[in-house]
């Protein structure tokens, strides 16, 4: 089963992640073989505002403890986490996307929504897209949204993969492939 993690970030919590980059990234090491795609978003310029993780889990409950047995969650630094079924649409990890990973320009896009289901498949050009796929209820079939990592000129662009009227929100955020340098 899949399943995408969103830990964002809590106010103030920058240097209390990058102190424990190394135990989060010893953490992730544990699951790369699980690992569909990942990295840190960020909010104003360069500011860490959360963590993106898609990954392929036997079941709900292992999705839950990796997401909350994470070494910067059990440290208090993520202010909430979004935990949820996820269909992998394109049927490869992050580093299968044909144009590589980006430098810059990576986004990840999240419409949340419910009742029927929007954005089921990817545009018919994806070549930008490194993951995409709808967000699912624990019974793996009812539709709550949408969630992508891309690469697109500006946030602007990246927001126009969804159709944002068939959303309760969407939100987008620079994104950066993660791991090790």
């Amino acid at each position: 089963m899949e399943f995408l993690t969103y830990h964002r970030d809590r106010p103030g919590s920058t240097d209390l992640r990058v102190e424990l980059l190394e135990e989060h990234w010893s953490y992730m090491d544990r699951y790369a073989a699980q690992m569909i795609g990942r990295g840190p978003t960020f909010g104003a310029g360069d500011t860490l505002a959360g963590s993106v993780h898609l990954l392929d889990l036997p079941d709900a409950a292992a999705a839950r403890a990796f997401a909350f047995e994470e070494p910067c969650y059990q440290a208090g630094a993520y202010r909430d986490v979004l935990v949820r079924r996820w269909r992998n649409v394109l049927g490869r990890t992050m580093w299968e996307a044909p144009g590589g990973l980006p430098e810059d320009g990576g986004y990840f896009v999240l419409g949340l929504g419910s009742g029927d289901p929007v954005d089921l498949d990817p545009p018919a050009a994806s070549d930008h897209l490194i993951a995409y796929g709808p967000l699912l209820a624990d019974d793996g079939t009812t539709w709550l949204g949408t969630a992508a990592l891309l690469t697109a000129p500006s946030p602007e662009a990246a927001t126009t993969l969804l159709t944002p009227s068939h959303y309760a929100a969407v939100e987008t955020h620079p994104w950066q492939p993660g791991g090790r340098r």
